[in-house]
């Protein structure tokens, strides 16, 4: 079983995500905590009072260290050809757009959110209190909640708990994580919830997309779009994955695609996104809620 990985986290100054204030590193080599690594970084920007309150890192604590462009050699150096594991996206977030902020090149490494694994691994938390700290409590592991490196080492001993118990290695969690929670809930037309940023939009998905397209559908309508499985005259936006040439019977396009573009000539306002641009546009839309 390949048992080999990086886990990382970080915490952030304020709420821009670019704004890491100090990163975590633990390496686990063949199913064995190794090598780990914790530093304060200058995030060259303000403090504020919510996010001190949670980590406890202070302008003063920072004054003096390295900003993050004086680490990232090492980081890189650190995990190497290694899959990275976080809790949750939001580590993954914050070092590609620091790397974007800096203007670095990114090292393009493979993810694995340990918290859909957690969420896949144990049925109690399908839904919801999948937090580092409720799934660490689970599996009986104690660590200092909010310290970059604290928090890493606990994300490193949740998947090899999870490893442990499903038989799945990391390659094998790489592609659970991609499928739906439960194959017998999933589905695709969904009603939007009527808070969030994307309400009033009705979205349609064709082509296959870089997640379960339940999960993308799941994911559109929690930020308020309603989902639908076919394209007509209410669709607003079209988010298109990769084409499967084979399957379209001699078109270079799907035949929702077709028809949105047939639509489109005909006067209806709708949207044609690459699932990429639709992911950045959901992610800027969320951050302003």
């Amino acid at each position: 079983m390949e048992t080999t990985f990086v886990a990382i986290d970080v915490e952030t100054a304020n709420p821009d995500h670019s704004s890491i204030c100090q990163v975590g590193a633990v390496r686990v080599e063949n199913g064995v905590i190794g090598d780990s690594w914790t530093a304060l970084v200058d995030p060259e920007t303000y403090f504020d009072s919510w996010n001190i309150e949670i980590h406890g890192i202070t302008p003063s604590m920072v004054r003096g260290q390295p900003p993050f462009p004086n680490l990232v050699t090492r980081l890189h150096d650190f995990v190497g050809p290694r899959v990275v594991a976080s809790h949750t996206a939001f580590d993954r977030v914050a070092i590609d757009r620091a790397h974007d902020r800096y203007r670095l090149v990114s090292p393009g490494w493979s993810w694995l959110d340990t918290a859909r694994v957690s969420r896949r691994a144990w049925p109690q938390f399908a839904d919801a209190g999948y937090g580092l700290a409720s799934v660490a409590a689970h599996c009986g592991i104690q660590f200092h909640h909010h310290d970059a490196g604290e928090d890493a080492k606990a994300a490193a001993l949740v998947l090899l708990r999870a490893i442990d118990e499903s038989r799945l290695d990391v390659p094998g969690w790489l592609t659970r994580v991609r499928q739906p929670i439960d194959p017998q809930r999933s589905r695709i037309p969904q009603q939007g919830n009527p808070e969030g940023p994307l309400a009033g939009e009705v979205i349609v998905f064709t082509g296959a997309l870089s997640i379960p397209r339940a999960e993308a559908a799941t994911r559109a309508a929690q930020l308020g779009s309603d989902v639908r499985d076919s394209v007509s005259a209410k669709t607003t936006m079209l988010v298109v994955g990769q084409q499967d040439l084979e399957k379209l019977g001699g078109y270079t396009k799907s035949s929702k695609q077709r028809k949105a573009e047939a639509l489109v000539l005909q006067g209806a306002a709708i949207s044609i996104l690459s699932e990429a641009d639709f992911m950045r546009l959901a992610e800027s839309r969320n951050d302003v809620v």
